[in-house]
């Protein structure tokens, strides 16, 4: 399909690369596409960014059927700009579009929306180390009807939105609170797909951890509240006795591709690395042994974010010494190296589009 693109009259100041944060800035253009059943996808197109014109009946705002993703796009060291495996997160939205009877988006096109887009932005890419452009694909059932049915018209949208270091100064170990009472995801449910109502129901517990002090939520899983499940809104890892173990991937566990991408590493590096349930008890078990090394959480956002003390049923326990871990350290440096082009990817998961 032919994408037109619409240049915007008022463009913005960029904000410096030091005050960026994460998802308070957003560039001057956006991609957006409509589906309905006469017409299937259609009139993609790139527009100035700007409020979304929407019905107070749109079933979206009223049964959650919305999905999203996210991504980033990195100015290496050479100056040029890359993508990160943005296929699988391309295969991993229409995996979702799917669980919620949502019309899948064809790869191709899918591309070709986001690389228009980010060549027409290439000015909003960051030229700080380690400051990229966060990348928002999702999607919202437009129906204006009250009922619940799946929708039969959509909006695809795509955002761009210039971030910083998640970790600034380095990266830094976190605190953890296992939550017992509420849960993320069940088994059957939304848990391994990008479904806008997972992130709802983590709010509470997420709060509940801030006022105690902790950064994140460690959740278990929704019928025992025994195996580890993920860390906030990313995968978890831990090693114990000189193996890595993350939990193994069910419908309530997203298969993250940091995850992935990880688990590739070790294995080329030859350190045991395990999918399989992690109970907490065996984590404490393991502490308790003194073989409890090291625990990371991975995802999009951090990449690899160290755990330096995690507290369940009020019992604190202090890992890796409350700094980084070596297995933890090797992970983000390897990655972060190949996404910013320090070093060089051998797997073919970087592709420069500018």
């Amino acid at each position: 399909m032919n994408i037109t693109v619409t240049k915007t009259g008022a463009p913005k100041p960029k904000p410096a690369d030091d005050i960026l944060g994460f998802g308070q800035y957003f560039t001057d253009h956006m991609f957006l596409m409509n589906h309905d059943p006469e017409k299937g996808w259609h009139d993609p197109r790139v527009v100035p960014h700007g409020p979304l014109p929407l019905d107070p009946a749109a079933m979206c705002l009223h049964y959650g059927q919305e999905l999203f993703e996210g991504l980033k796009a990195y100015r290496g060291v050479d100056g040029k700009l890359r993508l990160f495996r943005y296929r699988d997160n391309i295969r991993r939205f229409n995996r979702s579009c799917a669980r919620l009877d949502v019309p899948l988006i064809d790869e191709a096109l899918f591309r070709d929306a986001l690389l228009t887009l980010l060549r027409t932005e290439t000015d909003w890419t960051p030229r700080s180390a380690d400051a990229s452009l966060y990348i928002r694909p999702y999607l919202i059932a437009t129906d204006p009807f009250l009922g619940v049915r799946s929708s039969k018209s959509y909006l695809f949208i795509l955002l761009l939105s210039p971030v910083g270091a998640y970790y600034k100064g380095g990266i830094t170990p976190t605190s953890i609170y296992v939550e017992t009472e509420d849960v993320r995801a069940v088994r059957g449910g939304l848990g391994s797909v990008k479904a806008a109502a997972n992130y709802a129901a983590t709010l509470r517990a997420q709060t509940r951890a801030g006022a105690g002090g902790f950064a994140q939520v460690m959740w278990l899983d929704a019928l025992e509240r025994t195996y580890v499940e993920e860390i906030g809104t990313s995968n978890a890892f831990f090693v114990i006795d000189g193996t890595v173990l993350t939990p193994a991937l069910n419908d309530s566990v997203l298969p993250g591709i940091t995850r992935d991408s990880c688990l590739c590493l070790l294995r080329e590096w030859g350190v045991p690395a395990e999918e399989r349930p992690v109970s907490i008890d065996e984590v404490y078990s393991a502490y308790a042994d003194g073989k409890l090394e090291e625990c990371f959480a991975t995802g999009t956002a951090a990449v690899v974010s160290p755990v330096g003390q995690l507290c369940y049923a009020g019992q604190s326990i202090t890992i890796a010494g409350g700094g980084v871990g070596p297995i933890a350290g090797k992970l983000y440096d390897s990655l972060t190296g190949i996404q910013w082009g320090r070093i060089p990817d051998t797997r073919g998961w970087t592709e420069v589009y500018a």
